[in-house]
């Protein structure tokens, strides 16, 4: 397997795990958030997919995103169900993005974020995009376990 492939697999296997604590979140703790500072629930999962869609975006554009609107910009928050739902093109539009790059250009590529001020390659960068996926999950986790609800069985 290239890496090009294992990084699909690895945003996958984090988009899948991902789906199962959203979904472990019960309806009348969408809301719930541990402090006045932290995202919600439902605001850290819009959170995660609409990054992937920014993400995207930076990749395509080689570091800046140049001026667009997200799919999701001004649309009230829906069940959590109806979040995956419409989230699932984007993401399976993501992966395609991913899928087209060569081993070299995961290597050659470079994403500039001159506002950051990070330069990083492709292969590294993605990377990171997929982390930040897996932090949030952990972190909807440790509210689940804050809320003293049981937590979705994700280890598989």
């Amino acid at each position: 397997m290239n890496s090009q492939k294992i990084i699909c697999l690895n945003f996958n296997e984090i988009r899948r795990r991902s789906i199962k604590v959203w979904l472990g979140i019960p309806q009348d703790k969408y809301d719930w958030r541990p402090d006045a500072g932290a995202m919600s629930c439902i605001e850290t999962i819009r959170h995660v997919i609409e990054s992937q869609y920014i993400y995207q975006q930076i990749v395509i554009n080689r570091g800046d995103p140049g001026a667009f609107i997200t799919p999701w910009q001004d649309k009230p928050y829906m069940s959590i169900e109806e979040e995956i739902a419409f989230a699932a093109p984007h993401h399976a539009a993501f992966i395609e993005v991913i899928s087209g790059f060569s081993e070299k250009q995961l290597e050659e590529i470079e994403i500039v974020r001159s506002k950051a001020n990070l330069r990083r390659k492709l292969g590294n960068y993605l990377q990171r995009i997929a982390y930040h996926e897996a932090i949030h999950t952990g972190q909807l986790l440790s509210y689940l376990r804050t809320m003293n609800i049981d937590r979705p069985q994700i280890w598989d």
